[in-house]
């Protein structure tokens, strides 16, 4: 077995991030998770980068069942497992013409309709943690929500997915 794995983060245009990954044993993957919460997995043969062996394009429900199997969030300590306390995290996109564009996330009145709490706001390759009321809203967006699974559905309405 070789050295040490390493991870790689790189920004992408289109506001997405690609992940590289030697392993110890000098295989390569990547893996780009895309603005619409869908990953695209490659794995190489060699340790040319150019020579893929696979590319699978995963729907984010897809992807979200890939990670809990490879990490399995029941069996780690340390990580809130909020299907078991009733409560769900989800990604929640803002239409580039969205209404909200240019207002303050207090005025969608979300946390007061639904009980949904905005825990951060991904816009381009920029994470906003904790934005308060007067955090005013562009198209494009996508906001990290918590919440049962009937606010965030109704969060998603408001914000017109």
């Amino acid at each position: 077995m070789g050295g040490a794995s390493r991870v790689g983060y790189t920004p992408l245009p289109d506001g997405g991030v690609r992940y590289d990954l030697a392993t110890r044993e000098r295989r390569r993957l990547s893996v780009v998770a895309h603005l619409d919460g869908s990953r695209t997995l490659n794995v190489y043969g060699t340790d040319d980068a150019d020579a893929g062996a696979l590319s699978l394009r995963l729907a984010a429900d897809e992807a979200a069942v890939l990670i809990d199997a490879v990490m399995p969030a029941r069996h780690s300590p340390s990580l809130l497992a909020t299907a078991e306390l009733g409560l769900v995290a989800e990604r929640i996109g803002i239409p580039e013409a969205s209404r909200w564009h240019g207002l303050p996330l207090g005025g969608t009145r979300m946390r007061t309709e639904t009980g949904v709490s905005v825990v951060a706001v991904l816009r381009r390759a920029e994470a906003i943690p904790s934005p308060g009321p007067d955090f005013r809203l562009a198209g494009g967006d996508t906001l990290i929500v918590i919440g049962t699974r009937e606010g965030v559905g109704t969060a998603g309405e408001i914000l017109g997915r």
